[in-house]
């Protein structure tokens, strides 16, 4: 009796939602599941694309999953995760974020009966973190190597793995032409492994193959004054010279006072402030140099000053490019034009001004480092242009990897049809409901093939039941047969060149598991209540502070 008249304990502020229990796990699963969806139809060369128009009007077309779960903006928290394991996709490998979600997704698709039936969750946890190091284990087995080939080969591999990214995106109809251009920007930066060495420079107008590849650095022509139209616009091996200093008359900046006894020595001062800027472009000069770039101002006194003596100078260069010329000619950007030595000079083979669509372009080509290249991207829209940058840059981060990591698994839903049969196979021997779970992840990764012939038209369940049917085969030549996108049947992978390298799965497999172990892990979710109105606070914290209290009345402690 004592017991029951105890009085109830309030542990959380009043309003707090809280939810807990099996109904909370269920609730995090079916958000996880909506944000799938959503994605799911954006997989592989069939893929549609979605349209994001957000609040500020601007519109992206987009089928890469990590820019659509970036611009969605879930506010699900259990969602959100989903959203981090996009990105980190994104900066780790570049590709398959769409793989990663939908893979989420998709485990905890199978964990819900269970979880429903009263399945521990930590049971649930422990055979799918098992699963997962058994299916890496055997992507790693399945991998075959692109080591060792000679340059010729090894080029056309990896322009293979650029195509098989493409096929998928807005530009893939150009995949070909876009995988060249990319395994070769790769080529040229070497072991460097800075993304920003590759600039992508995007030009409205023309059509995609008028796209071009610079070896080297090309920026656009930058606000130039009079004067600049009579400079020379191409040179050959010429010395560069790269600032970052002001090349123009400055008025005196401080609030300095000076008292004059005699009208003369006013001249004297004016003729000081031309002899100081005369004596920086007379130091250029002399340098030897043909071009100078300065990452601020050069005023209209500089440009006609160098345009008398035959010289190229661009003032307010980007930070970005100005790096990109220093990496690529070899020389180092000066803040003083006191002292410059010839080892301060950089240099490349041509230099020349051309006209790229409605744009004048600065392109430095043949540079002695060569560790830059520059893609300029032509097409007709801007969205186009922006979503063709995306899809390269996805490309570039794949022949990284695949030059990094150099071994490759075939495409087109084979590897996880492979590793689908293995897990099975593996969980037959076991005992327990540990081999229910297991088996229930081995057919969460048929998500993929599946997914590629329902996005292309084609009967998933005929074409799933020949791909079991062909990984059954005990001779294991049927590891390598994926969903093949033009027929709507099977065919081999690897011998259709559908590459994509093991790093890119690997990854995948291991962001999708953390992401859905985390998910079932939590059974209770706490949501702190608003304060009722954000400005009475702030302005009763205000009073509180002004009357020299610490904290005012209606301030949320914190």
């Amino acid at each position: 009796m004592a017991s029951m008249m105890q009085p109830q304990i309030i542990l959380l502020k009043e309003g707090t939602d809280t939810s807990q229990g099996k109904a909370q796990l269920l609730s995090n699963i079916n958000a996880v599941m909506a944000v799938g969806d959503v994605v799911r139809t954006t997989l592989g060369p069939r893929g549609m694309d979605k349209l994001i128009h957000d609040d500020k009007g601007s519109v992206t077309i987009s089928n890469d999953g990590a820019t659509i779960m970036k611009l969605l903006d879930i506010v699900h928290p259990a969602a959100k995760i989903l959203v981090d394991i996009a990105k980190s996709q994104d900066s780790e490998v570049g590709d398959g974020t769409t793989t990663v979600v939908l893979l989420a997704a998709e485990f905890l698709k199978e964990a819900k009966p269970f979880v429903e039936d009263g399945v521990h969750s930590q049971n649930l946890i422990r055979s799918y973190r098992t699963a997962s190091t058994l299916a890496i284990a055997k992507v790693k087995e399945l991998a075959v190597s692109i080591e060792g080939k000679s340059v010729e080969e090894k080029k056309g591999l990896l322009a293979k793995c650029a195509a098989t990214t493409l096929s998928s995106k807005l530009i893939g109809g150009e995949k070909e032409f876009f995988a060249t251009m990319v395994v070769d920007a790769v080529m040229a930066i070497g072991d460097d492994d800075r993304l920003n060495l590759i600039g992508i420079k995007k030009v409205p107008g023309g059509n995609m193959r008028d796209s071009f590849l610079v070896d080297g650095v090309a920026f656009k022509k930058t606000f130039s004054y009079a004067g600049f139209e009579q400079q020379p616009k191409k040179f050959l091996n010429p010395k560069i010279l790269l600032l970052n200093i002001e090349l123009e008359l400055k008025s005196e900046k401080e609030n300095a006072e000076i008292r004059l006894s005699d009208p003369s020595q006013y001249q004297s001062i004016v003729d000081a402030e031309w002899n100081i800027i005369y004596d920086k472009l007379d130091k250029c000069v002399e340098s030897g140099a043909k071009v100078v770039l300065s990452r601020l101002a050069i005023g209209d006194l500089a440009t006609q000053y160098f345009a008398d003596r035959d010289i190229f100078c661009a003032g307010r260069v980007a930070e970005e490019d100005l790096n990109r010329v220093a990496a690529a000619a070899g020389g180092t950007v000066q803040t003083s034009v006191n002292n410059i030595i010839p080892e301060v000079l950089g240099t490349c083979e041509i230099f020349e001004e051309k006209q790229v669509g409605g744009e004048r372009f600065n392109i430095f080509s043949g540079c002695p480092s060569g560790r830059t290249a520059t893609i300029v991207l032509r097409g007709g829209a801007d969205q186009f242009i922006e979503e063709a940058e995306r899809s390269l840059h996805d490309a570039i981060m794949i022949v990284r990897r695949a030059v990094k990591n150099s071994t490759v698994v075939p495409g087109g839903g084979a590897i996880d049809m492979e590793v689908s049969k293995y897990l099975r196979q593996h969980s037959r021997t076991i005992a327990g409901k540990s081999q229910l779970f297991i088996n229930s992840y081995a057919k969460a990764l048929e998500v993929i093939p599946r997914q590629l012939c329902d996005n292309a038209g084609f009967d998933a369940t005929d074409v799933l039941n020949k791909l079991r049917q062909k990984h059954a085969m005990q001779s294991g030549e049927g590891a390598s047969y994926g969903v093949d996108i033009n027929t709507g049947g099977i065919a081999d992978s690897y011998a259709n060149f559908v590459w994509e390298p093991a790093v890119v799965k690997i990854n995948a497999i291991n962001a999708a598991t953390e992401a859905a172990c985390l998910i079932l892990s939590v059974d209770e979710t706490v949501k702190n209540p608003k304060s009722e109105s954000a400005q009475g606070d702030a302005a009763a914290g205000a009073m509180g502070r002004g009357r020299g209290g610490g904290r005012g009345r209606g301030m949320r402690r914190r």
